[in-house]
């Protein structure tokens, strides 16, 4: 029997973060989900097969890492950890630096993002 997949969901966004877990769940795979990517971190010993990260964090006043940050961050400690970067932004030079840094995915938030993000794991995860 193989392990379930474990999939880490980082955003700032309660209702992200939720409708992401209950449907990825119901396709069967574990999730855990964090509010900023500092928490996700931490966490990384724990080999997630995929983070799904959200770029801009807000913490009230606080400054908080940004999702490019907390990629650098991943892929120094665990570089072979698959990323994909949600956004509501569609600003072209963001998503050609995270390409350039070797992100295995971009999503756009929209009303389509659960589906559109489920179509980028099941890439990630059949072509490995």
């Amino acid at each position: 029997m193989t392990k379930r997949k474990l999939i880490f969901i980082v955003d700032d966004d309660p209702v992200v973060n939720t409708l992401v877990t209950r449907r990825f769940i119901q396709e069967g795979y574990n999730l855990r989900s964090f509010s900023y990517g500092e928490e996700c971190l931490k966490e990384l010993d724990d080999d997630p097969d995929l983070v799904i990260l959200d770029y801009y964090f807000i913490n009230g006043g606080n400054r908080v890492m940004n999702g490019m940050e907390v990629y650098n961050r991943i892929k120094e400690l665990k570089p072979d950890t698959n990323v994909i970067i949600l956004s509501g932004q569609e600003k072209g030079e963001i998503v050609l630096e995270l390409a350039r840094k070797g992100i295995n995915g971009y999503v756009i938030k929209d009303t389509s993002l659960i589906d559109n993000l489920l179509v980028s794991v099941r890439r990630i995860f059949n072509r490995h």
